[in-house]
This record gives C-alpha cells, structure tokens and sequence, in this order.
C-alpha cells in the first residue's frame, strides 16, 4: 500500500528541481526528477510509504525551514530536531503514530529565498511509525469501561476500543461496579469474570480509523454550533479491538 502526500504553493518563479528516488518494492528504486516552484515557509513534498508491520519505517522527503537563529548549530543536529518536533508523538494521516526519528538518509543542499533570511533544506529519512495491521494480536491494559465497551491502553497509545459486541459471549455491564463482566459457564457452574482496570488484555485487531484534525475555517453557522464544535475532541487515529473467540481476553483467564 502506498500512499502519497503532496502540498504546494505557488507564486515566486524561484524553482527547485528535485531527483526522488520512489521505493515500490523493497529493493527495486525508480528515479524520478520533479521540477518545483515554491516560495519559503509554506512548501513542502511529503510521500509516504507503508507496510503492513506494527512497526514500519516511513520514506519521507520534508523541505525544512531553519531559521537564522540556529545557523551556529550543525545541520544535521537542527534537522534532527526539526524532524522530531514535527513528527514525534503525532499521528499522519492514513500512515499512522509516528514515534520517533530512524536515520537521516540525505541532506541537499540548502537553499535562501528573497525576502526570508532562514535556509531551506530538503531532507530524505525514515520515521518509525505505528500502525497495527489487521487481524495483529496485542497485549494491553484496560484503562476503562462504558456500556459502550473496553478502553484498552498500550502505555504510549490510548485510543484502543472493544466494543460491547466483541466481547466474550455472554456479558454484562455492571452499573455498580462500572466494568462488564463474562458470564462464563462450565458444565453445571457459573462464573462472573470481572473485567477489572489495570488488568493485563490480549486483544485482536478488527479495524482502525482515521480522523482528519486538520482546523477548518468558519462555516457561518451559529456561535453555539462552533462552541460546541471545538468543544467536540477529534481523535485522530482509533483502533477496534475485539476478544470474542478462544484465548482472547484477560491473561489471567486463561493463565490459570
């Protein structure tokens, strides 16, 4: 699966001729020279490419803007830090939560357009991304219960949900207690398997989706429409969990 990002805008004559080597496969590069014409601050060519891993290293090219403050640092040291203060800790659309910078794989030259005394710089590195892919099986920790199912936690990622409808058949939500409970049944005895919170969870991935974050301007609407509009959190990035079937649910299910 691959998947492409572009932005640009277009004003000054300057142009900015780039030769991107383009990864389909592993180990089969296509070159491909692409003429661009930018102005500073505002262009930049991001493409991405995936894989179907937990963990997947990203090709990214990034046209970074340094400014004239960190001249006396390196060049590879401000880009490092420019890379991991845009990426680290966010999550890319359709590509997933990026977690921290893998290497730098090359350094162009550096450029100074009229008018803006920073230098722009077109990096070519690798992000590790996390992005499950489907039917994956993961261990987390519950870190919270609704009638509309389990909160799980990976101790970095949160938005983890298994809906009411994924889990162990039968169950029950208990108001009191707020946690749902499986009715298991062996033989001539009943059981009431507490789902308890902080409780180790092994869990298969059914689906994810994406949000997109991006602010919009004003629609027009009325001032309590935007109120509760930005009041309304985004998520960008979601998984759906499920542990109806054999083995799946709380380790210590199973473990005694």
């Amino acid at each position: 699966m691959i998947i492409f990002s572009l932005s640009l805008s277009l004003s000054l004559s300057l142009s900015l001729s780039l030769s991107l080597s383009l990864s389909k496969n592993n180990n089969q590069l296509i070159s491909q020279d692409i003429t661009i014409l930018c102005i500073p601050v505002t262009v930049r060519v991001d493409i991405f490419f995936l894989s179907a891993d937990r963990y997947t290293l990203t090709v990214n090219f990034q046209l970074l803007r340094d400014s004239k403050f960190l001249f006396d640092e390196k060049l590879r040291i401000s880009t490092i830090d420019a890379l991991n203060k845009k990426f680290a800790n966010k999550v890319v659309h359709n590509v997933g939560l990026c977690i921290a910078l893998w290497d730098l794989i090359e350094i162009k030259d550096s450029y100074l357009f009229p008018g803006d005394g920073a230098s722009h710089t077109v990096v070519h590195f690798r992000y590790v991304v996390f992005r499950p892919h489907m039917d994956e099986i993961l261990v987390g920790r519950i870190k919270g219960s609704s009638k509309d199912g389990v909160q799980v936690s990976l101790g970095f990622f949160d938005d983890i949900l298994i809906p009411s409808d994924a889990l162990q058949y039968p169950s029950r939500f208990d108001e009191q207690e707020q946690l749902w409970v499986w009715l298991y049944e062996n033989e001539d005895e009943k059981h009431d398997l507490f789902m308890d919170i902080g409780e180790e969870i092994r869990f298969r991935i059914v689906d994810e989706t994406f949000v997109d974050t991006t602010p919009t301007g004003p629609d027009g609407g009325s001032e309590e429409s935007d109120v509760s509009d930005v009041e309304a959190k985004k998520v960008p990035y979601t998984l759906i969990g499920s542990i109806s079937e054999p083995g799946l649910g709380l380790q210590s299910w199973w473990n005694s």
